[in-house]
Parts: C-alpha cells; sequence; structure tokens
C-alpha cells in the first residue's frame, strides 16, 4: 500500500454526457496511486447517457463511486450526499467538464503539508476549447472566466486575507469575496468536521458559502496556481447568460447571512483601486459604478435632452444634450475597447454582443430576488 494520504475527488453531475468522459480520461492521467484515492460521482437525477458513462467506466476502475440523487435540487445538495460516501483524508472537489493538469493532487497536497490551520487549497482555472470554433468559448477563454488571479487583481501564490468579523457586502458578494470555486478546491476533511461544515442546498452560492464557513472561523486558505484545471464551457450564449444570473443571484442570500449592518456600498470601478464607502441606508447591499453603468446613464441622460429640444429652444440645450452623447460614446468606447484584442477581428460585434448580454445577465440575477431579501446589488461592469 502507498504511504500517500487517501484522497476523495468529488464531482456532481447531471447531464455531462457532452463532456464527462474527457474528465475521466483527464483523471485517470493524474499522478497519484490508484490505491490512494476514490472518484465519488453524485448524479442528480441526469437523462441523458451520463449514468451510462459512468457505470461503464465503474467496469473498468472499482475505485469510482456513483451517488445517485433522483430529483436533486442543488449541485450542493448533490455534494451533500457524496460527502456522506466518502472516505478520504482530503476532500478534492472539480466538476464534470473540467480537465485537471497531471500533478493537481501532489500541488495541493504539499501545501496542505506546510499548515495545519490550512482549510482548503485552491487552483487555478484555465479554458478547454472542446470546439475550436465555437464562438461562446473562445469568448470564455478571453475573458478568463471562472479564472481566480484576475479575479482579484491578479493575485500571487500565497494565503488570501483574513476573513473580516464585519465584513462589507463587497467582501461577501464583490470583487473582495475571496473563495475558492468547487471546480478546483481541495478542504481537509478534519476542518469541515470540526466545523460542522457542510454545502448549502441553494442553487448557487454553495461554493461561496462553504469557503466563508471556514474563513469565519480563522481556517487559512491558500491559492496553488500550479495546481491548475483546464475548464470546458458552455457552448452557447443562452446557457452562459444562465449561469450569469444564479451568479448575480447568489449574492443577495449570501450577504443576508454574513452582512449584519444595514449600509449601501458604493463602490467606483472607473477609480484606481475601486475605492468604496458605505452609504448610511435602511437596506444592505452594494451600487457598483462602472463603464457598464454610467454607459446606460448617460444613454438615459441624452434621450431626456434630445427630448428636450423639441420642447426647449436655445443652444444651451443643444450643447448639453451634444454633451451627454459624448459622455454615452466615451464610456461606450471604455467598455467595449477591451474586445479590440480578439480574434478574429471581424467578430467584433459578436465579442460585444457576449460582453454585454453577459454583464447585463449579471446585473439581472443581482436584482432578481430583491424582493425575497430587501438586498439591493447592482453587481459591478465587466
Amino acid at each position: 500500500m502507498s504511504k500517500m494520504p487517501f484522497v476523495s475527488i468529488i464531482i456532481p453531475v447531471k447531464n455531462f454526457e457532452r463532456t464527462i468522459e474527457k474528465t475521466f480520461e483527464y483523471l485517470l492521467n493524474v499522478d497519484y496511486p490508484r490505491d490512494s484515492w476514490e472518484w465519488v460521482i453524485a448524479d442528480g437525477g441526469s437523462c441523458d447517457r451520463t449514468i451510462e458513462i459512468i457505470k461503464n467506466w465503474q467496469k473498468k476502475y472499482p475505485f469510482i463511486k456513483l451517488v445517485e440523487i433522483p430529483n436533486c435540487p442543488s449541485p450542493g445538495f448533490a455534494r451533500n450526499k457524496a460527502l456522506e460516501a466518502v472516505r478520504g483524508e482530503f476532500l478534492f472537489f472539480t466538476d464534470a467538464d473540467c480537465a485537471p493538469a497531471k500533478d493537481w493532487l501532489n500541488e495541493m497536497l504539499k501545501i496542505f503539508e506546510r499548515d495545519p490551520k490550512i482549510a482548503a487549497v485552491g487552483g487555478e482555472v484555465f479554458t478547454l476549447k472542446v470546439d475550436p470554433n465555437n464562438m461562446v468559448e473562445a469568448w470564455c477563454q478571453h475573458f478568463r472566466f471562472n479564472m481566480v488571479s484576475p479575479r482579484y487583481g491578479f493575485i500571487k501564490e500565497g494565503y488570501y486575507p483574513d476573513f473580516y468579523k464585519e465584513p462589507r457586502p463587497s467582501d461577501i458578494g464583490g470583487h473582495k469575496a475571496y473563495f475558492f470555486g468547487t471546480c478546483n478546491v481541495a478542504y481537509r476533511r478534519s476542518a469541515m468536521q470540526e466545523i460542522g461544515a457542510r454545502f448549502w442546498e441553494r442553487p448557487t452560492g454553495e461554493d461561496m458559502d462553504l469557503s466563508y464557513q471556514h474563513r469565519l472561523r480563522g481556517w487559512k486558505f491558500y491559492f496553488a496556481p500550479k495546481a491548475k484545471v483546464d475548464h470546458m464551457h458552455r457552448a452557447d450564449l443562452k446557457s452562459l447568460r444562465k449561469v450569469w444570473v444564479t451568479y448575480g443571484q447568489a449574492h443577495l442570500p449570501l450577504i443576508d447571512k454574513y452582512v449584519k449592518k444595514n449600509g449601501l456600498e458604493i463602490i467606483f470601478q472607473t477609480l484606481k483601486g475601486n475605492p468604496s464607502f458605505v452609504l448610511p441606508f435602511p437596506l444592505r447591499g452594494f451600487v457598483y459604478i462602472g463603464n457598464f453603468h454610467l454607459l446606460h446613464l448617460f444613454a438615459l441622460l441624452f434621450i431626456i435632452g434630445l427630448t428636450l429640444t423639441f420642447f426647449l429652444s436655445g443652444w444651451g440645450v443643444r450643447l448639453f444634450t451634444i454633451a451627454l452623447f459624448l459622455f454615452m460614446l466615451y464610456f461606450a468606447y471604455q467598455y467595449v475597447k477591451w474586445n479590440f484584442g480578439m480574434e478574429p477581428k471581424n467578430k467584433f460585434f459578436t465579442w460585444c454582443k457576449m460582453k454585454y448580454l453577459t454583464n447585463l445577465s449579471f446585473i439581472q440575477g443581482g436584482l432578481k430576488d430583491f424582493k425575497k431579501y430587501k438586498i439591493l446589488c447592482i453587481e459591478p461592469s465587466f
């Protein structure tokens, strides 16, 4: 028997016939003793060939476990069911559309060995294109979708900041919300057991909540970019937009759980360092002010100004309206200029459309459950 720690790799699935075998192929290439791991696949009620594929693989590889959960309400629920079946000292989470690197397990385990107070180690997430001609996959790659380092100002390897005992809204659901997504993270099982941590069973945000449960109690998180996975992203814009809606939607219950004081945090994205202040307000939440928001603000003001020119004469109103139009163009350019670097160049307006619609979906998600939580989240501009 190997002296390496026994690890469990947990993968929730539901209708992943498109990518799951590719994930299994990459996992088999991971450098780790076969007698020191198990794969626990939690199926949430697939109606395609996913279960058939898993069972075919089980015939060849006895370390694959299948936990079937009919009518599963959420990925968090599926992961909790998987946790009831695991044996590992360390719990590695990824998804059935991810491709872990060969040294994925070893890179994370050596970090755990350094410090017993580390509860979780997370790695970097890159894009693996399944179809070289798929525009949505190309957009995700250019956008650095799900990457950890760019999310936090291109951080380097090391510990996450300590969790604030009285966090602001942007510390929980905004640009300072330090967490590891479950597409690439490993947890020390003893840490989870010590605090009784479980995934919440809402449709989304379970990875953020699990992170905060540990960090709130003083456990450390460590970013190890070499422990990377490649992510096979959504194949169409409709699916990608749906994901962004759920991302925004997750922030309201998270803020409801972890932010206790009322106040609206205003974050200025167009200024260096994203300065912010908390405005006394009877609600909790945040409002980002970036190029996306200012583009729409000046577009609205321009329409109002243009309407006024039909009723008011004089150069003052006209010049004011022209100034509003120029501001609208300026922020529109600032918003889309990043897309000029994308290839192919003749798809520029396609890239702009994807950028705009995914950003719009993010903001829609942040507003979706306002009546339920009485929390206002105006999500960031991309």
